[in-house]
């Protein structure tokens, strides 16, 4: 993972502190990391603690570029050698599967051409929905890689499937994606 460039996407949900687990494990591991948060993820983390532990700015306006000249939407998807979104909502998922961008992240998802790993975290209820297995469904067939979330104790209180991926597992997937082949 020495000096690979990967792109974080956190979107909102309660997982989004393991966001901050798996940023702080790809920079052990050697990784450049630039974090997109969607609006709702900054109500569960503050963008302060992405940009601590990765000493970048965290990209989250569509519409007010930091880095970027042609838009944070194209030199971000541009530099990203891996794409990881963690965790992915069900909205989320939703505009992935049906190629909505109305945020910097989802506008991303469009620009970017690499690989992506996909992690999902929600309710099991919200989880077990035929409308969101329909969009996993869709995501898996346009090319996303998709790392399944685990089932246990969730934060309101109910258990099954729906917990996001841990940290552990995400950095190994995303290890096995940028190895050489």
């Amino acid at each position: 993972m020495q000096g690979r460039e990967i792109l974080l996407g956190v979107t909102g949900g309660i997982a989004a502190y393991k966001a901050a687990d798996l940023t702080s494990k790809l920079i052990q591991a050697g990784a450049n990391v630039s974090v997109v948060m969607t609006d709702s993820a900054t109500r569960f983390v503050g963008p302060t603690t992405f940009e601590a532990l990765t000493n970048r700015p965290v990209h989250h306006s569509l519409f007010s570029p930091q880095e970027h000249s042609r838009g944070e939407h194209i030199g971000l998807a541009e530099r990203a050698e891996l794409l990881i979104v963690a965790p992915a909502s069900a909205n989320f998922l939703g505009k992935l599967a049906h190629g909505l961008a109305d945020d910097l992240l989802s506008t991303l998802m469009l620009a970017y051409e690499g690989p992506t790993l996909i992690a999902p975290a929600m309710n099991t209820k919200m989880w077990s929905k035929p409308a969101v297995q329909r969009n996993l469904e869709q995501i898996k067939a346009d090319g996303y890689q998709i790392i399944e979330p685990g089932s246990g104790w969730l934060s309101c209180r109910d258990q099954g499937p729906g917990r996001m991926a841990e940290p552990k597992e995400i950095l190994k997937a995303a290890q096995l994606t940028l190895s050489p082949r």
